[in-house]
């Protein structure tokens, strides 16, 4: 069967590779849900479908964005130059919007780019803390929603060329590695689309040894 996929963030770096990942496959189409003009040309160029909604906007608008679709990939984010005002606004509430959405229209299948270490207060990093609690939330919210989901927590993302191997466990605590490359993270989203193993569940991950379909079915 032949999957939509709404990339909700998709001008960002994970969800443009996301993006481009489900248009060279055979099995999904992906959706890019952006929210500037310049940015639809841009996808309009590649030969991507578009779909022009803020993550600020309602709740009915954004279902808007659902028409059609069968899964959602959350890989916004608020950025690092904005304050904390639009963590709330974007990595919170907009997900949490995105989510009641998804549900209103029946679209069953959401994974969630989260936050390493997001479940545990215990390590949240102190400069960023109101960012890993909007991430903490909004993951609890998920959770409960009733939809199949997958949340996906990354080590530090870093632009290095992907290996497609990686380290994942519920709950990574130590090693000497938590370095994972964008690449890496846009092919394990793409993965568990369709990996029944990682319906829901949560995890962390980072660089590692294990092919990234081997780590899935191992969860």
């Amino acid at each position: 069967m032949h999957v939509n996929v709404l990339i909700v963030g998709a001008n960002g770096q994970i969800g443009t590779q996301v993006v481009d990942l489900l248009k060279d496959s055979d099995k999904h189409t992906p959706v890019a849900m952006v929210r500037k003009e310049e940015q639809v040309e841009e996808f309009k160029e590649k030969g991507v479908q578009t779909v022009l909604v803020d993550l600020e906007s309602s709740v009915e608008e954004l279902e808007s964005a659902m028409d059609n679709m069968d899964a959602v990939v959350f890989t916004a984010g608020s950025g690092g130059s904005t304050g904390y005002d639009k963590t709330l606004l974007i990595d919170l509430d907009g997900a949490v919007k995105v989510m009641e959405a998804a549900k209103a229209k029946g679209v069953d299948r959401f994974v969630m780019v989260s936050a390493f270490g997001a479940d545990n207060r215990d390590y949240w990093n102190e400069s960023i803390k109101p960012y890993y609690v909007a991430k903490h939330y909004a993951d609890l919210y998920l959770e409960g929603s009733g939809l199949t989901y997958t949340i996906v927590r990354p080590g530090a993302l870093t632009n290095d060329e992907g290996t497609g191997k990686v380290r994942l466990e519920e709950a990574i605590r130590s090693g000497d590695n938590f370095d994972i490359p964008r690449a890496d993270v846009a092919r394990l989203l793409v993965e568990t689309l369709d990996t029944e193993a990682a319906y829901n569940k949560a995890f962390d991950v980072v660089g590692g040894d294990t092919s990234i379909k081997e780590a899935l079915k191992s969860i």
